[in-house]
């Protein structure tokens, strides 16, 4: 049996705490089912000459980086360059490594921060990539589209 759950757009740690009150319930650790959410197609790499590796991220600009497992990461030969706390959805503080890998999205290269995840069952493209590509979000028709850049 599926079970779906409903939760608002970006629930902040205290909605968390009242949406599961017992420890053990059910906690959405990536937002599948959020509205506005969906996949784009990126490649990775640890080199520009390649090999790439494609796979399906699901865009999370509630993610600071692009969250990688660690078995992709490692096919490519990327070693972790250090290791950095991040805060989760539900508030807890946890220590990540964190590498400088390439993404091509769309057909451009760019370099960007990619946080390795033991634990991630899926690749998680965050808002800084987004911005290195100058794309944003269409949560409405669940696309990415040119963003406006600014030079201030």
């Amino acid at each position: 049996m599926r079970v779906r759950l409903l939760v608002p757009c970006d629930p902040s740690p205290r909605q968390l705490r009242q949406l599961f009150p017992v420890v053990g319930m059910l906690q959405p650790r990536y937002h599948k089912d959020r509205m506005g959410t969906f996949r784009h197609r990126i490649e990775l790499a640890a080199r520009p000459e390649g090999p790439f590796i494609s796979v399906e991220a699901l865009v999370d600009t509630g993610a600071t980086y692009t969250l990688v497992p660690r078995p992709i990461v490692a096919g490519l030969g990327i070693a972790p360059q250090e290791r950095d706390q991040f805060v989760l959805a539900d508030g807890r503080r946890v220590e990540r490594d964190v590498a400088s890998c390439l993404v091509r999205l769309n057909g451009r290269v760019r370099s960007t921060v990619c946080v390795i995840d033991d634990g991630a069952p899926e690749t998680l493209l965050g808002a800084v990539t987004l911005e290195e590509f100058g794309l944003a979000v269409d949560p409405v028709n669940r696309r990415l589209v040119k963003a406006e850049k600014y030079l201030v």
